[in-house]
């Protein structure tokens, strides 16, 4: 057994328990607001065409930016509260997969009663059942097996879109998906994906038994299935006992191997504290989650506090602009930094080196001249940050075309010819592994990157934890960092994250 697949094995239960739980209380919270409007609807036209339009407007929705609106919408209620609603991880996740499995229970339902015979109903008026018997007793056991057909749509698709999750920082199987696309472990993507895939069609067959047994009045299905999702709960629970009730740390980081390799870091460092690591995270959900104490810690980018969080357009020297960002990530959100890490992680546009041969490229003023001609590979952020922002109307830097990539991809794509420069980051070990030629910034752009540890303003607080953390402030240099970066970068005998940061170990 490779060390990879070893390593998702021993973290499968809990993840997988995780993804239970969020799948059942989403698909359950969907059938409590479903059922209502199933019944409401019978007999009226419009609140029948009125729920069905808007279940299916949410379909349109691409389920990843569904779960992400719900982080701002919370934390936006939170504020206005000020009160300690959860915003990230469990909640939005549950609220948003609950809003994604209305549509099939919707149309189940809907459909189910609107197809029973009306000779039956009928006959059921004439012996005298009330609406509310009639209903009990007649409608719903004909219409089970289409309401059934829709659980079972709504359980399979909520089972599937789970696995976004990973972005609002709820754990779950896309965790292994994430990391695994970003860092290029196969293993990691295909447990994760294997484990979804296994755990719908086992709730499917489950449901599918109910579903037959209550179309065929036949009790032994009906007992096998229920008795499968009694195994599947248990699945969910077992895990989670015996569980240490003390509130870990919990270490966020984004959706880059530098990111996970660091959490992996700070979690080492923080031995034998519980911790809980919350990955995959965009830039400003990162920072709002760590603002609004639902991360403890993180490692983010001098430059990227300065332009994307606090809004500055000026440039500062280092010394300075590490003051200030001390000072004003405090005075505004109560955010501690504990200090530089000891490395920079700078935006840098890179090319390849016979290309910057040929056409004479040194620096991105040089770029401007042949812009016009290429393709400028970006990973996800890049386009919309503040920096590029500040690179095109220093340099009218008007590409061909433009493309973003998932950070790992990006690279692939300088590699095949699908972009001829990338946004790359200066920590990156792939720079010097594929002879990339780094072009300068001579009107001075970007600002410093320098990697800062910060706490949340509940753990600013906390003396007990700031001595561990502090006493990595320092001890990264780019030389290490790029080299563990490598490490999990690289194409052939790649590392874990985990096991990178055993290289950083000082």
């Amino acid at each position: 057994m490779t060390p990879s697949l070893a390593a998702a094995i021993a973290a499968l239960p809990a993840k997988l328990a995780a993804h239970i739980a969020l799948s059942a209380a989403a698909l359950a919270l969907a059938l409590i607001v479903a059922a209502p409007l199933v019944l409401l609807a019978r007999g009226r036209p419009r609140l029948r065409w009125a729920a069905l339009a808007g279940a299916g407007l949410i379909q349109t929705i691409p389920a990843l930016a569904l779960l992400a609106l719900f982080y701002p919408a919370l934390l936006a209620v939170r504020g206005v509260t000020g009160g300690r609603l959860p915003v990230l991880g469990f909640l939005p996740a549950l609220l948003a997969l609950a809003l994604y499995a209305l549509l099939p229970l919707l149309r189940g339902g809907i459909g189910g009663l609107a197809g029973v015979d009306p000779d039956v109903v009928e006959a059921a008026d004439g012996i005298g059942l009330t609406r509310r018997q009639r209903l009990i007793e007649v409608e719903l056991p004909l219409a089970a097996p289409v309401i059934m057909g829709g659980v079972r749509t709504a359980a399979v698709w909520t089972i599937g879109a789970a696995t976004l999750a990973t972005a609002v920082g709820a754990t779950c199987l896309g965790d292994f998906i994430f990391a695994g696309l970003q860092t290029e472990n196969w293993v990691a993507v295909l447990v994760g994906c294997g484990a979804a895939a296994a755990l719908a069609i086992a709730l499917d067959t489950c449901l599918g038994l109910v579903e037959a047994g209550l179309g065929q009045g036949s009790r032994s299905r009906m007992v096998a299935g229920g008795a499968g999702l009694a195994l599947i709960a248990v699945a969910a629970i077992v895990p989670t006992l015996g569980a240490t009730p003390a509130r870990p740390v919990v270490v966020g980081a984004k959706n880059f191997s530098e990111q996970y390799i660091l959490a992996d870091v700070i979690a080492d460092r923080l031995a034998p504290r519980a911790v809980v690591q919350r990955t995959g995270l965009g830039s400003a959900v990162a920072f709002r989650a760590l603002a609004a104490n639902d991360l403890d810690v993180y490692v983010d980018y001098a430059g990227t506090l300065w332009t994307g969080i606090l809004g500055h357009h000026e440039q500062l020297p280092r010394t300075a602009l590490l003051a200030a960002l001390t000072r004003e990530l405090s005075a505004r959100y109560g955010v501690g930094v504990v200090g530089p890490l000891g490395f920079e992680n700078a935006y840098v546009l890179a090319v390849r080196r016979d290309l910057a041969t040929r056409l004479h490229l040194a620096n991105i003023a040089d770029l401007a001249r042949v812009a016009p001609a290429l393709t400028l590979g970006a990973d996800i952020e890049f386009l919309s940050r503040p920096e590029w922002a500040a690179l095109d109307a220093a340099y009218h830097l008007d590409f061909k075309a433009k493309k973003s990539f998932e950070p790992t991809f990006m690279y692939r794509a300088l590699a095949s010819g699908e972009a001829d420069v990338i946004s790359a980051f200066s920590s990156d070990g792939r720079i010097a592994a594929q002879n990339l030629v780094v072009l300068t910034d001579p009107a001075h752009v970007i600002p410093s990157y320098d990697a800062l540890l910060l706490v949340s303003p509940a753990r600013a607080r906390d003396r007990t934890l700031d001595p561990a953390l502090r006493r990595l402030v320092g001890t990264i240099d780019v030389t290490a960092m790029r080299q563990a970066n490598l490490l999990v970068d690289r194409d052939s005998d790649k590392r874990s994250p985990a096991e990178a940061a055993l290289s950083l170990r000082r």
